[in-house]
Formats: structure tokens, C-alpha cells, sequence
């Protein structure tokens, strides 16, 4: 896999929920570190996403936002 995206984390499906249009997939990146994606589910099932099987983490973000109370 070649992508330009610089900041890619290998990891491990922990959870995924599945809704009709948008799933939830958490990937852990290390210990007690998670990530969590909202991805199309169509994209879900065309990546065959199953807990358990190996994933990437790919951030590609121009900016970071940071907001407190």
C-alpha cells in the first residue's frame, strides 16, 4: 500500500457497528490506544472489515482543531 498521507498507525479492529448508511470501526494502535472512524458502510464492506483482523489508521488532516470549556 502506497499512499501520500504521512501519519499511518497500524493496528487491530476492536469494534465495529454498522448502521445502514455510516459504521463506527475502532482500531487499537497500541495499547489502551484507540481510534475511532466513521466510514461509509459501503466502504466497510468493501474493505471486509471483521474485530479482530488488521487495519491502518490513516490521518491526513490539514488542521487540528482544539476546543475547551
Amino acid at each position: 500500500m502506497k499512499i501520500s498521507a504521512r501519519n499511518v498507525l497500524k493496528g487491530k479492529v476492536v469494534s465495529i457497528k454498522a448502521g445502514p448508511v455510516s459504521t463506527l470501526v475502532v482500531i487499537e494502535v497500541a495499547k489502551g490506544v484507540q481510534l475511532t472512524s466513521t466510514i461509509t458502510s459501503s466502504s466497510a464492506k468493501e474493505l471486509k472489515l471483521k474485530k479482530g483482523k488488521p487495519a491502518y489508521a490513516v490521518i491526513k488532516s490539514s488542521s487540528v482543531i482544539v476546543g475547551v470549556d
